[in-house]
């Protein structure tokens, strides 16, 4: 079985005995680039080269890319490929070669030296790619039945006006076990019988402002392989989370809370979580991301409070997910050297967010529990937004955990009604900010609030219980 590490080190090394200088991966943070929150390819660091606005130190580039892609947060542990943090191996060509090289290298990686079955292998193109077909087919030798022609959607790369091209993907045909049974099934079927393992990208035209096409004089390249699926193809697992980028991960969490992966779907659902979102957090806090309430400040704390509360279902009351960071540190540190160097510091900001949160979420739940059963026992299948919004302002819930929450309990929030009740506190704001200014003016604020200094007040509303606060001016 080849290992996660074993894979991404015979990559490096393929790429640079054919002239490529092998580069650290850059930051999760990209560098310059206010339009993105994360790196989300291996691609992002080098666009600037690819949009003429930067000259390239070195034209034959490859790297294997720590990034983080968040549009999907709530199927993370529920498919096999879903995940917020990922590696991605890619070879780069600033004006350098081209279709003539990217081609029949990447072709023999997979079969000689990742030894994948070349009759498992299926390649895409684009429709009127006619120069990658012959290359494929006449150069590399895949029967043309094997060539599958695709559309614009799929395999034509573009970010707007600039630098663009056609795609060609390599895929992997898993078996009729794994497919969705239709004898219609082929390459580009939703199903898991045919897995993309890596995209070439042939940057080749330039997209004006009205959609016009002109070749490029200097000609790019820009590869992406998932490291994760090829791992999961290479040891023969059907997901991602069962090979040992993660196994070792979510061994270590399920001994640390008593329990045992593969024997309950909801022990196995919290494990992959949790693993796949200390990833995250672990790199992206080693990298100079923290917890917040804006941003990419925001992810990191809706993952890290996602990953705390899946640790209840495992039955982990208390700070874990330090630990659990630990390990991730133990098991990439080789790979990613800064992970190591920082290591004090992303295990103390994760400790202190998970303190904080447990405290939230202890109180919290209670409530939601509560508001939960009243809404069944009423025949209601709905969460009221007021009732949201409490829960966010009072406990600081946010709404995507109470909306989580609710939903495994086959109940909805509404949105708009915490919209509302948002914004009605935000305009109270604004009036009382706008009031004490006033009478701070006239030095009466001591004496307006003074007598109730410190002393308890109770607030509730059906269906809540009492909450002591304490007065503050």
């Amino acid at each position: 079985m080849m290992t996660g590490k074993e894979i991404r080190e015979k990559y490096l090394k393929f790429f640079k005995e054919r002239g490529h200088r092998i580069l650290p991966s850059a930051s999760l943070i990209p560098h310059n680039d206010p339009s993105i929150l994360w790196t989300a390819a291996g691609m992002v660091p080098f666009k600037p080269f690819f949009t003429g606005q930067a000259v390239p130190e070195y034209k034959r580039v490859t790297t294997c890319q720590k990034c983080i892609r968040t549009p999907d947060i709530e199927s993370v542990g529920r498919t096999a490929r879903h995940h917020t943090f990922f590696e991605m191996l890619g070879n780069f060509s600033f004006g350098d070669y081209f279709k003539e090289s990217a081609i029949p290298w990447a072709w023999e990686f997979v079969t000689e030296y990742l030894n994948l079955p070349k009759e498992k292998l299926w390649i895409t193109i684009y429709l009127d790619d006619d120069e990658a077909f012959k290359i494929w087919n006449k150069e590399v030798g895949v029967p043309a039945e094997r060539i599958v022609r695709m559309g614009k959607d799929t395999n034509f790369w573009e970010i707007g006006v600039g630098p663009c091209g056609p795609c060609s993907e390599i895929y992997v045909d898993l078996g009729e076990s794994r497919g969705c049974g239709s004898p219609d099934c082929q390459v580009g079927c939703d199903c898991d019988r045919f897995l993309e393992i890596w995209n070439l990208v042939f940057i080749q035209f330039f997209r004006d402002e009205e959609g016009n096409y002109s070749p490029l004089e200097n000609k790019g390249i820009d590869t992406g392989m998932g490291l994760e699926r090829v791992a999961s193809v290479l040891q023969g697992v059907a997901s991602n989370f069962d090979t040992d980028l993660f196994r070792e991960i979510m061994d270590f969490t399920a001994d640390l809370a008593g329990q045992k992966y593969g024997q309950d779907s909801k022990i196995d659902l919290a494990l992959k979580v949790i693993a796949d979102h200390c990833r995250a957090v672990t790199f992206a806090v080693s990298d100079g991301a923290l917890p917040g309430n804006e941003g990419r400040g925001y992810v990191i704390r809706r993952l890290l409070r996602r990953a705390v509360r899946f640790g209840r279902v495992l039955g982990v009351h208390e700070p874990f997910l330090y630990k659990v960071s630990q390990a991730v540190i133990t098991q990439m540190k080789d790979a990613y050297p800064e992970l190591q160097q920082k290591s004090e510091h992303v295990l103390r900001v994760i400790r202190t967010e998970e303190e904080r949160f447990l405290e939230t979420l202890a109180a919290g739940s209670d409530i939601l529990s509560a508001l939960i059963n009243e809404a069944k026992a009423g025949g209601v299948s709905e969460i009221t937004g007021q009732d949201a919004f409490r829960l966010y302002d009072t406990f600081g819930f946010p709404l995507e955990l109470t909306q989580e929450i609710a939903a495994e309990q086959g109940l909805t929030v509404d949105e708009d009604g915490f919209a509302a009740a948002m914004e009605e506190q935000r305009k109270r704001a604004r009036s009382a900010r706008q009031e004490t200014e006033y009478l701070s003016e006239r030095g009466v604020l001591y004496k307006a609030c003074g007598k109730n200094w410190g002393k308890p007040a109770l607030w509730a509303t059906a269906p809540w219980k009492p909450i002591p606060t304490y007065w503050h001016c």
